[in-house]
C-alpha cells in the first residue's frame, strides 16, 4: 500500500519577498490574491494538514481547505536569526553562516540544525498510514527537508533544491521507498 504526499509550498509574504528568516508572517496581498486564484486547483486528497505557521494556516484557508495544524510541519526554527534577513546575519555573523551552510550539524543561531530539521520532517513522513492521500501547506523548508528524507539524499542537497510559493510536490511510495514529482505550479489540470 502506497500513501500519496502533496506538499503545497504557502503563497506569497512580506517576510519571503525581504528574504527573512520568519515564517511567521501573515499573507500580503498579492499572496491572497494568487492563493485565491489556485483555489480551485488542488488535487484530491483525503486528509488536510498545514504547518502552524500564519503563512500556511492562512493559504491553507484562502485556498479553502479545513487543514489540521501538524506541529512536525513547523518550519525550520532559527533562533536567534528568527526576523532578521541573511545579509543582516551574513554582516553581523559571517562564521556562523559559513558554519551553517556547510555544516548540516550546525545550528550556530541557537535554533534547529538542518539534520535535526530533516529528521522532524521525516519523521512526520515515515508516520503516514500506508493508504490515502494526505495534502500539506507547508514552508519551503520543510518541504525541501522531506524530499531529502524521502529519496535518502545527502543533507548537502538541500541547499540545492528550490520550491517557488505555490507549487505542489509530490511524493508518492511508502516508508524507506518514496518517488518525487516536485515542482508543479496549482493550475486548473493539477489533479
Amino acid at each position: 500500500m502506497t500513501v500519496r504526499v502533496m506538499l503545497v509550498s504557502p503563497a506569497m509574504s512580506a517576510a519571503l519577498r525581504g528574504a527573512r528568516f520568519d515564517g511567521d508572517v501573515p499573507l500580503d496581498e498579492a499572496g491572497v490574491r494568487s492563493a485565491r486564484a489556485a483555489a480551485g486547483a488542488l488535487p484530491r486528497a483525503g486528509r488536510w494538514v498545514s504547518g502552524p505557521s500564519a503563512r500556511c494556516r492562512e493559504t491553507a484557508e484562502v485556498l479553502g481547505l479545513r487543514a489540521e495544524p501538524e506541529l512536525r510541519l513547523g518550519d525550520w526554527d532559527m533562533g536567534r536569526w528568527r526576523g532578521r534577513t541573511l545579509e543582516e546575519v551574513s554582516v553581523s555573523e559571517p562564521e556562523a553562516v559559513s558554519a551553517w551552510l556547510s555544516d548540516p550539524s550546525a545550528a550556530p543561531h541557537g535554533g534547529e540544525s538542518l539534520l535535526a530539521l530533516c529528521a522532524r520532517v521525516g519523521g512526520w513522513l515515515e508516520s503516514l498510514s500506508a493508504d490515502g492521500r494526505v495534502l500539506a501547506v507547508t514552508e519551503p523548508a520543510v518541504a525541501r527537508a522531506a524530499i531529502v528524507h524521502a529519496l535518502a539524499l545527502p543533507a548537502e542537497a538541500f541547499w540545492r533544491l528550490d520550491i517557488a510559493p505555490l507549487t505542489l510536490t509530490e511524493l508518492s511510495g511508502r516508508a524507506g521507498r518514496w518517488n518525487l514529482r516536485c515542482g508543479r505550479p496549482l493550475a486548473a489540470d493539477a489533479d
